[in-house]
Parts: C-alpha cells; structure tokens; sequence
C-alpha cells in the first residue's frame, strides 16, 4: 500500500514540475499601446510561413494580416502577441513586416503569469 502512494506521489510531483515548464515566463515585462494590452498597437503582413513550438504561438502563412497588441521587452524582444481572425499568441517580430502603425506611444507593463498559459479552445492545457 506504502509503495503504491509512494507511485502516486512521484507522479503528482512530474506532472506539477512538466505542467510548471510548459507556463515557462519568456519575459517579465512587455510593452503595449494601454495599461491593459487591449489596444491595437499596429498590422502587420508575415513575410515567412511560421509554426510555432506550443499553443502559446500564433501560426500563420506568407500574406497573412496579423494584428499585434503587445510586444515582450527586455528579456526576450523578439516576440511579439498578436492575433489572426480568431487565432491569438506569439510570433518573433522577424516573420513580418509592419503595415500600419496604429498606436506611437508604447508603455512597459509587467507580464502575468496567465499571459504564458496554452489556451487551447475553451480549455488551459497543461502538458
């Protein structure tokens, strides 16, 4: 009996420390067009096909219009979060081309920890 919790609470620890790496925090900070990251910041049109490692990454093809709302700063500034039709996550800056600026002045704001979560349909999926 001993040894058998002792099974599921190896197994518990795994699954919490793999559920753990998969919310990694690629950036503390980031820059938006407001304090809550809701306004569109500018359009951007990819110049690359582009399929990201995980479901907090937005795939997309060459042409596509993308929309972005945020940029992560300091740490990691390659990454930007936009959205395509219903379709929402990251993207390295280096996949597109800027169409249109809609938003001059940016401010830096602290990420949360539900800005790194995979949102897959109406689920959180923890790997």
């Amino acid at each position: 009996m001993s040894r058998i919790l002792d099974q599921r609470i190896l197994l518990l620890v795994i699954s919490f420390l793999t559920s753990l790496q998969s919310t990694k925090v690629l950036s503390e900070w980031k820059k938006c067009g407001d304090q809550e990251c809701e306004t569109a910041m500018s359009r951007v049109q990819a110049t690359t096909d582009y399929l990201g490692p995980d479901c907090r990454y937005l795939n997309f093809k060459t042409g596509e219009e993308i929309i972005v709302y945020s940029k992560l700063s300091r740490k990691n500034e390659n990454l930007w979060i936009g959205s395509k039709g219903k379709d929402f996550g990251y993207f390295p800056k280096d996949a597109v081309k800027i169409q249109e600026v809609l938003i001059a002045e940016e401010i830096e704001v602290l990420t949360k920890e539900t800005d790194f979560l995979c949102l897959d349909g109406d689920e959180y999926v923890f790997e």
